[in-house]
């Protein structure tokens, strides 16, 4: 049975997307405004000041807003919001925002603020400007139920490689700079320990949807591998996490080198979405554009 495709919804949906920016963006110049007053101060507050607790809260009705974009466009189609790069951006967006907010109750984190809100910032922009399209049918390929399962892992992946970026970046700034800002955020060990725990969770997600790939792909196209362009990338990432994690708990492959080894990984992942998607032929490739 063909789903019912709502493009009026759809367009309700961008709008919500749309307004979880502006909150986003009033939360992103509360997090700077924060980090800014901190770096004047001789001292270091431990507890929420009212600037951050109103950064927090923004940041939180953002979220949310852009949780009812999310649906509505899950809605508007029929299906899970998560079969082109406009869907996985939004969605992707939403659970990095997640995971930042939900975190905050394990470990005080919450320095990294204008990191994760600027790259959401980014990505939303991106998603709205360059990779909207209209609600589509899905192909005979993705109409199972591993999209629900391979997909969403993938960007639960994603999200917590973000994170890990944001602590990889926030060590590399520290490290080579003296300003007082960077002086209010954790110790460098503090940062790289961050970094490598969200970067675990992440690379077990990642190895999952290596293996939930592969048996999809196996249901879809009878065949478990196919050196595919994206098969490949997805491989090749997993193999630059493995990489860092392993350079990490037995090489002693620390500081600098381990952060900017991160870098890299990440930033294979933003290849993998980005230039991939656009510019690659293939059977993964599945931009909508």
């Amino acid at each position: 049975m063909t789903p019912q495709l709502n493009e009026p919804l759809s367009q309700l949906s961008l709008l919500f997307v749309t307004a979880s920016m502006a909150f986003l963006a009033l939360a992103l110049m509360l997090f700077s405004f924060q980090l800014s007053q901190l770096g004047k101060s001789d001292s270091i507050e431990k507890k929420l000041t009212k600037t951050e607790k109103a950064a927090f809260w923004v940041t939180g009705v953002g979220t949310t807003v852009l949780t009812i974009g999310v649906v509505l466009r899950g809605i508007a189609a029929g299906r899970v919001p998560w079969a082109n790069m406009y869907e996985f951006s939004i969605s992707g967006a939403l659970l990095i925002l997640m995971v930042y907010l939900t975190s905050l109750k394990i470990k005080d984190i919450r320095f990294i603020g204008t990191f994760v809100v600027g790259f959401v910032l980014i990505v939303l922009f991106a998603a709205v400007s360059l990779f909207y399209v209209e609600v589509k049918t899905l192909m005979p390929a993705l109409q199972s139920y591993w999209l629900v399962i391979h997909v969403v892992v993938a960007i639960l992946a994603t999200a917590f490689f973000t994170i890990a970026a944001a602590f990889h970046l926030s060590y590399l700034v520290k490290s080579g700079s003296k300003s007082k800002i960077m002086q209010v955020f954790p110790s460098l060990e503090a940062l790289e320990r961050y970094a490598y725990r969200f970067n675990v969770v992440g690379f077990v997600l990642w190895s999952f949807t290596l293996i939930a790939g592969a048996i999809w792909a196996e249901r879809a196209w009878h065949r478990y591998w196919g050196w595919d362009t994206k098969e490949v990338w997805t491989f090749i990432i997993w193999v630059l996490y493995a990489g860092y994690l392993h350079a990490m708990a037995t090489r002693g492959w620390n500081g600098k080198r381990a952060a900017w080894l991160g870098l890299i990984a990440f930033l294979s992942v933003i290849f993998n979405f980005t230039i991939v998607n656009l510019f690659f032929k293939g059977l993964h490739v599945y931009s909508g554009l």
